[in-house]
């Protein structure tokens, strides 16, 4: 945490709060979820999530949500991402670390192509 020094400071701090917050919440046709369970926590969520907000922030993407669920149950595979754009199938995404994040952002939510080495394949 940085020291707040004076009333600039404070601005800045509660600005970029701000604009995290409505990067989490901004609507849109994709939504890219983090499992943020304790065990996917455990596992390195949290990166996993600072890599996709940064990545949002740095490179200017819209019309992304990214949010977080609790435990979906397959904890040997956290961390997990899910990858929803518009009406295609879900894509869940399975010892996703911040650098595999920043594949997925770039290679799948941008480019739309899915990161096949990391996808968690589900039975139906």
């Amino acid at each position: 945490m940085h020291a707040i020094k004076s009333l600039d400071d404070l601005k800045r701090i509660r600005e970029e709060a701000q604009k995290k917050k409505e990067m989490k919440s901004a609507g849109g046709n994709v939504q890219v979820i983090v499992a943020m369970g304790t065990c996917g926590i455990a596992a390195g969520a949290r990166d996993t999530m600072k890599s996709i907000l940064n990545y949002v922030e740095t490179q200017k993407v819209s019309g992304v949500s990214v949010t977080q669920t609790g435990c979906i149950g397959l904890c040997e595979h956290e961390p997990i991402v899910e990858v929803v754009i518009g009406e295609q199938p879900k894509v869940y995404y399975r010892k996703v670390t911040a650098e595999v994040a920043e594949k997925i952002m770039k290679e799948h939510v941008q480019g739309g192509k899915p990161v096949e080495s990391n996808i968690l394949p589900l039975q139906a």
